[in-house]
């Protein structure tokens, strides 16, 4: 099975899926297998399935273990100085999609967290 966050909401796709071609937002994507789950986080792309496969094109990735809390948490901080202080219409965008995916970032480790995936 893979779990992914596409845009209108998290969709699970079971072997022999409808084909299916979506957009995926910032949080986690879960492959699961019989034997172990890999969790990662995305920050956004497309999700493509076939019968007999399933494709994901990540903008970027990163396995939820390897996650730093403390830096996610000083980006999140810095991306809002920034929004707070700035007029700049390209920097402010730029700041505004920095600061949703680290909230994005920090959901999921909450989330990890409270199933005892993550201490």
């Amino acid at each position: 099975m893979v779990f992914a966050p596409a845009e209108l909401g998290e969709v699970g796709i079971a072997p022999r899926h409808a084909p299916l071609l979506t957009r995926l937002k910032a949080g986690e994507l879960r492959i699961q297998t019989p034997t172990e789950t890999l969790s990662l986080f995305v920050s956004g792309g497309l999700l493509e399935v076939q019968p007999n496969q399933v494709m994901v094109l990540a903008n970027s990735f990163i396995r939820t273990s390897e996650i730093d809390e403390a830096k996610t948490r000083e980006a999140k901080l810095a991306a809002e100085a920034f929004l707070a202080s700035s007029a700049e219409s390209v920097d402010v965008a730029r700041a505004e999609a920095e600061l949703a995916e680290m909230t994005e970032r920090l959901r999921v480790l909450d989330r990890l967290r409270k199933r005892g995936q993550l201490r």
